[in-house]
């Protein structure tokens, strides 16, 4: 029995589709990825489709609206945010039509809350991030509007397990200080980590496995750890030697990986031993038990598919699930598959 809420060998998506069906891309999820499915996103809508839009429409008591440089908070909610809104409700009656029997793991995502704030503007035009009083506020709002959030799915789906993705592509810039200023000519202050990880911990719920995902360089794994994620989704292609003594830790802690192993937008398809490999030879090189591989560890796309064709978006997600059941087989086999010596675990 796995001590995470998905079977071994599983595989996901991260969230964003390509084209504007929302039911077709709920019905792909489904049948591509059984194991693990999660609510799409898909921009291509366009505005309030979009990942900030999206996100800013589940704000308690802070209405927003679009302005020509982007999102900014305002006295009442634009039209916008109305469309976020509408978007949403409709994925969700698509979902509860669709999955209205499923019962498993079901993963959906939102913004997180310093992405949000370096992206967000004030009234007077600043970004959020600029104001430590209003990050703090955006982050009390966004975990009031998450725990909405969640407590719809989980009416929509009552059989299903709901995790929560948490993306954060602007964390490791809120960390190093290179977010510019609403004018463009200046940059924001960095934000010191046990800040970071104060307000991170306040939009977590306490009762729904949260994961986070972060497709950039300088994934801030001690934050993130600190902050009480469970679980972290990044691009195994940026991952870097010198961050593996890192993750090493976070694995030896229990935090599960979603490990982007399939490129996100149109590329040619790869056998799956190809495919798996990465995920493989990082657990090897780590040193740990080859039987821990498939239950910790989760293949994705290595990011979001709103770039890439339908087409390929479908081949990719069935290229990460029969890529997964690589992880879960005999080391021996596996490794045999891939025209190597077997690899032996020390932890």
């Amino acid at each position: 029995m796995s001590e995470y809420p998905w079977s071994p060998a599983a595989a996901t998506g991260v969230g964003s589709h390509p084209g504007q069906d929302h039911v077709e891309a709920l019905r792909m999820v489904f049948g591509e990825l059984p194991d693990l499915p999660y609510l799409p996103e898909l921009p291509g809508r366009g505005v309030g489709a979009d990942m900030t839009g999206r996100t800013a429409s589940l704000l308690v008591e802070l209405p927003v609206e679009v302005q020509p440089s982007g999102w900014r908070f305002t006295d009442r909610p634009g039209r916008d945010v109305h469309r976020a809104r509408d978007h949403l409700s409709r994925d969700l009656d698509a979902l509860e039509e669709i999955a209205h029997d499923y019962e498993g793991p079901l993963k959906i995502q939102a913004c997180g809350p310093w992405t949000l704030a370096a992206t967000i503007e004030l009234r007077y035009g600043d970004k959020t991030l600029a104001d430590p009083g209003a990050v703090r506020d955006l982050a009390a709002s966004l975990a009031e509007g998450l725990a909405g959030h969640v407590a719809a799915v989980r009416a929509r789906v009552p059989g299903a397990t709901v995790l929560l993705q948490l993306d954060e592509p602007g964390l490791p810039g809120v960390l190093a200080g290179s977010v510019p200023t609403a004018s463009g000519f200046g940059r924001l202050n960095a934000v010191e980590p046990p800040v970071a990880v104060e307000r991170l911990r306040t939009v977590l719920p306490e009762d729904v496995f949260t994961l986070v995902h972060c497709c950039a360089p300088d994934v801030p794994f001690d934050v993130l750890r600190t902050a009480g994620f469970q679980g972290v989704s990044l691009d195994l292609g940026l991952l870097r030697r010198r961050d593996e003594d890192r993750v090493g830790e976070a694995i030896e802690a229990g935090t599960a990986f979603f490990l982007g192993v399939v490129p996100g937008t149109d590329a040619p398809q790869r056998d799956i031993g190809v495919v798996a490999r990465p995920a493989v030879e990082l657990w090897n090189r780590l040193g740990f038990d080859p039987a821990k591989l498939a239950g910790q560890v989760v293949l994705t796309p290595a990011c979001g598919l709103a770039g890439a064709s339908v087409p390929y978006a479908r081949a990719a997600l069935a290229r990460c699930r029969e890529a997964a059941r690589v992880l879960g087989e005999d080391p021996e086999v596996r490794d045999d598959r891939e025209g190597r010596d077997p690899g032996r675990g020390r932890r």
